[in-house]
């Protein structure tokens, strides 16, 4: 059942066109990625489908009554004081109903049977629309999101919105958006202020709505991980494609490589018949000519794929080798105040490392990359930059940038050698041309600040990168540029993100948090989220077996109570008939549970796709499921065999 529709969409401003011949239609349950360079109208499709900006052509068809929540990148809590009220402010209605419904019932009860029929009726029809509208299970739903996205639920009725940091603020206005009650969904990067575990939850998250799912990501994991389309915007218009963000990339490449294939198929038919008619317009196939070159008047021109033009450039050079001790940490501990954030770590960083850096938000990962660097000091042990060691550090914050500068004088400064050429072209390398250079370095969004970071951090041609967080507001090309950039690179890498695309790809180590100790892990991202995954399914491995263990002991508990109390032949013949009963669902439940059991272990399920996770995941709620059934059958059994011996003996 389609829910949206989009017919040859057009956005224009002025004489400017944004995109155009953009369609793509939306069913009921469907999960959408939307990814495109930075500027290409993501954003703009968004306000189309909310109807807050009116399209220069085409049209579009919304299921009537279709509720939309829209996640944007700015939030805004209107009069919420606490976390808890900011995130439950979709229920504002429900909530301002709830203390109408207890002052009514306070004066109901007040009044007794003198109460009017109109009051009677006024509250039976509130109490109606607040059990509708969601008012029994909102608060449930709230607390479960605030917690999934790393907020303490009951410490959030109590914390104020205004002691919120930016990252904090940008999770409650995810927590609002998730729980709204609405039946499509609109998250425009939900995951810029999430870890990894948060972004994981999301997933998940995502993956169990009923809700249909539109999201605009940069992340090309969660892509993979919740998309079943993904619509690119790119040269002006749009292309679907089924499948999450790999296939996505598959299907493109094949595309594109068709595409040009009858781009030089048609130039060569073109070229042969303008051969034909310069040959013949004169002579005595002149009319044969003159109707060739009529029907190639009339020839659809096919237009080649767009090409790279505007992607960034990124070359990362270093201007001498250094040492191959690059960090040598000894027994370091790192605190703030009262709270140590990293204690007794010892660890070296070689030439050559990339280090993935991971931990939950707010455990320390910026803190620990200025003390390693020596911008703060250690609170004990010691940490050293190995020789001819030069550090570059892009900044989240970005805050070292000038705030009254151009672009052009910001690189002058650190070039002031160069010619007004140059440094233009340098900035071009960036996604900087024309007077665009010449703009104040504060009217850059987030993405172009970033990209003014890293054309800073290129001209320091340092052998050590200090990157916290270099993908956030970038666009998938340009994340793309920053990770080819890295494997050319010659030095060591120290590398905070929450893209798991790019850790995967790059991390030859791991350094991860865990409470105030710094875990040193030899092996790549990808065998560090494997072990993870090892210690997970060992968990469940020893919970079942504890299970197990907890049942064996109410079977033989369950018998023990047979043997003992059924006297009577008679009762007993029909207490067995019935424990047998109860027995034989305890085995049928005790097989399930096992193979379910079997299929989660299979190796294969974890082979990193988007369709095996799905698969592991409904396996896992199945056997949550039937353990849950046997639990149940268990205590049935018991109770069946107990009763039966009462029954005997009475």
């Amino acid at each position: 059942m389609s829910q949206l529709s989009l017919s040859d969409i057009a956005v224009e401003f002025g004489a400017t066109t944004l995109f155009h011949d953009v369609t793509f239609t939306v069913g009921k349950g469907d999960r959408w990625g939307i990814v495109g360079r930075n500027g290409s109208g993501k954003t703009s499709l968004f306000k189309i489908i909310t109807g807050t900006l009116t399209p220069a052509r085409g049209a579009m068809a919304r299921t009537p009554g279709l509720r939309v929540s829209l996640l944007d990148q700015h939030r805004d809590f209107g009069a919420a004081v606490s976390v808890w009220d900011a995130a439950a402010l979709p229920y504002a209605p429900v909530m301002a109903l709830e203390l109408s419904l207890a002052e009514q019932a306070a004066q109901l009860a007040e009044l007794g049977e003198r109460a009017p029929a109109a009051l009677l009726e006024q509250y039976g029809h509130d109490l109606e629309r607040f059990a509708h509208e969601g008012g029994y299970t909102f608060h449930a739903r709230v607390d479960a999101v605030l917690q999934g996205l790393a907020f303490d639920a009951e410490e959030s009725k109590t914390r104020r919105v205004a002691t919120l940091s930016g990252g904090e603020r940008g999770r409650v206005g995810l927590a609002a958006q998730l729980v709204a009650p609405a039946d499509l969904l609109l998250l425009d990067e939900p995951t810029n202020h999430l870890d990894l575990e948060t972004t994981a939850w999301l997933q998940e998250y995502i993956r169990e709505l009923d809700e249909t799912v539109i999201v605009i990501s940069h992340d090309r994991a969660f892509l993979d991980e919740i998309a079943d389309h993904v619509l690119h915007l790119e040269g002006g218009t749009a292309e679907t494609y089924r499948g999450g963000y790999s296939s996505f990339v598959q299907q493109r490449a094949e595309r594109r490589l068709a595409l040009e294939r009858q781009v030089d198929q048609q130039r060569k038919m073109i070229a042969k018949e303008e051969d034909y008619i310069r040959r013949n317009l004169a002579g005595q196939n002149t009319s044969q000519a003159k109707g060739r070159r009529k029907r190639l008047d009339r020839l659809p021109r096919l237009t080649p794929p767009p090409g790279a033009g505007g992607t960034m450039e990124l070359r990362l050079e270093i201007s001498e080798r250094g040492g191959d001790r690059v960090i040598s940490a000894e027994a370091l501990t790192i605190a703030i105040g009262n709270r140590t954030l990293v204690r007794d770590f010892s660890a070296t960083a070689n030439r050559g490392d990339v280090i993935a850096l991971v931990g939950p938000n707010g455990a320390g990962k910026t803190t620990l990359i200025q003390t390693l660097i020596g911008e703060r000091e250690a609170q004990g042990g010691a940490v050293k930059l190995g020789g001819s060691v030069t550090p570059a550090y892009f900044r989240q914050d970005h805050d070292k940038l000038p705030l009254d500068s151009s672009l052009y004088e910001v690189i002058e400064n650190l070039r002031p050698l160069w010619t007004r050429g140059a440094i233009q072209n340098h900035l071009g390398c960036f996604g900087f041309s024309g007077e665009e250079v010449f703009r104040s370095t504060r009217t850059l969004s987030g993405g172009e600040r970033s990209r003014l970071a890293l054309a800073v951090i290129v001209l320091q041609r340092a052998n050590l990168l200090v990157l916290d967080e270099p993908t956030n507001h970038l666009d998938v090309e340009s994340i793309e540029a920053i990770e080819d950039a890295i494997e050319d690179y010659d030095g060591t890498v120290l590398l905070v993100s929450h893209d798991r695309a790019l850790l995967r790809e790059l991390a030859t180590r791991v350094w991860a948090f865990d409470g105030d100790r710094l875990v040193d892990f030899g092996g790549t991202f990808v065998d560090w989220e494997r072990q993870l995954r090892d210690a997970a399914l060992a968990r469940r491995a020893a919970d079942a077996i504890a299970s197990d263990a907890r049942r064996g002991q109410e079977k033989l508990r369950a018998r023990g109570n047979a043997a003992a109390e059924q006297k009577d032949q008679a009762a007993r013949r029909a207490a067995k008939k019935t424990a047998d009963n109860a027995e034989r669902a305890v085995h049928d439940l005790e097989r399930k549970v096992a193979e379910l059991r079997r299929a989660l272990n299979d190796p294969d399920l974890y082979d990193g796709s988007a369709a095996k996770a799905k698969q592991a995941g409904k396996l896992d709620k199945e056997l949550t499921a039937a353990q849950r059934a046997l639990d149940d059958a268990l205590a049935r059994w018991a109770e069946v065999v107990s009763h039966a011996g009462r029954a005997s003996t009475s």
